[in-house]
């Protein structure tokens, strides 16, 4: 689930403060059909939630060990690699 950049942008942003997919598309330049696609995925695995609001669904982080999970694995993807240093 978290192998996909995609998923682990939209998590972040979601981190970060709860948005729409609107809102989310604009961020991040998907369309919004993929956004929602994401999105369902991942409110199906239990990593976020949906919160509707009239017509608008705003999408928040189901449990803040997630945002550290991602935290976590964005750093560490950017660490060097011992067996890539020349």
């Amino acid at each position: 689930m978290l192998v996909n950049e995609s998923r682990l942008w939209l998590l972040r942003l979601i981190g970060d403060e709860p948005r729409t997919v609107g809102a989310l598309a604009e961020e991040t330049g998907l369309s919004q059909p993929l956004v929602s696609q994401h999105l369902r995925t991942m409110r199906q695995t239990g990593l976020v939630t949906a919160i509707r609001r009239g017509k608008s669904v705003t999408y928040t982080i189901a449990d803040e060990h997630v945002t550290h999970v991602v935290a976590d694995a964005l750093i560490h993807v950017h660490e060097p690699r011992p067996d890539l240093e020349a």
